[in-house]
């Protein structure tokens, strides 16, 4: 009995450990494999005639990864300026390619109504080029700019988010008002002339979530960020093998429990006078 026992218990403990280990395998493909760059971006834009270009690239990360089609979707956000004072168009080698744009407030979302001419492969990159300008009338703000990667089901592949101030055709942005110098003696050193603007910084290129209208309605979007399909695999994986360990320890004290009732007879029955053995013999009479 003890040995039917252990037998079923590992079973169990052997299912619950397959179970764990498919959950987990299935997650792993939802896993991150690809990222995203941005390049061409100035350290400021400045309003009026002049025009950016700036690419995105996507790349695979997991060599042992298939080929895949990419449509590029680009997240614009301005703060101090209007949506309708910026300018993006979306280019390849051949001219414009055509995109859907869907505004709400201060964001807008450009989709390619298709699909990127290039193949995303193992070694080989797909790269999507946007011409920014900004109207001449814009004085002062800032902008951010999100490059995100779909395949060719709507799943987010990878994402680049980057912020950069907008200034004016004619200004350099706000001054910074500077004290007047006061004048030295002639054994004093001379002192260092003092700084007549202030340039910001530019600001490093981060992963950021941006709020924005998903891609187009009625088709689903993977979305990255918080609790997810991973998390909840390896929740699920940690409860099935805690509930397995908890049923080994169960069946281990149930088994050594059974045995030592086996081995020592109830305290009950200690003083019990053993029955004789041998035959019985009818008394004469």
């Amino acid at each position: 009995m003890v040995v039917i026992v252990w037998r079923y218990a590992l079973r169990l403990g052997a299912l619950v450990a397959g179970s764990a280990g498919v959950v987990l395998t299935l997650a792993a493909p939802a896993q991150a494999a690809f990222a995203t760059e941005m390049s061409g971006l100035p350290a400021r834009f400045t309003a009026g005639d002049q025009v950016r270009t700036i690419s995105a690239v996507v790349s695979q990360t997991d060599r042992r990864g298939g080929c895949a089609k990419v449509r590029w979707s680009m997240v614009l956000r301005v703060q101090g300026i209007r949506l309708d004072q910026v300018k993006v168009d979306r280019v390849e080698e051949n001219g414009d390619f055509p995109v859907e744009t869907r505004t709400e407030g201060d964001v807008a979302r450009l989709t390619d109504r298709q699909l990127d001419p290039g193949t995303l492969c193992p070694g080989r990159t797909v790269t999507a080029r946007y011409r920014v300008a900004f109207a001449e009338d814009v004085t002062q703000g800032r902008v951010t700019l999100a490059a995100e990667a779909y395949d060719a089901n709507l799943r987010l592949l990878a994402r680049q988010t980057a912020t950069r101030s907008v200034v004016g055709a004619g200004g350099t942005g706000a001054r910074t008002p500077t004290p007047s110098p006061t004048p030295a003696r002639p054994s004093d050193p001379p002192s260092e002339p003092a700084q007549e603007e202030s340039i910001q910084a530019e600001e490093p290129v981060a992963e950021q979530p941006v709020d924005a209208a998903p891609p187009p309605a009625g088709r689903p979007v993977a979305q990255t960020g918080g609790f997810g399909v991973v998390q909840a695999a390896f929740l699920l994986g940690g409860l099935l093998l805690s509930l397995g360990v908890g049923l080994l320890l169960r069946l281990r004290h149930l088994t050594r429990a059974a045995k030592d009732e086996a081995e020592d007879p109830p305290v009950d029955r200690l003083w019990e006078r053993p029955a004789p053995t041998g035959r019985w013999h009818p008394a004469r009479r």
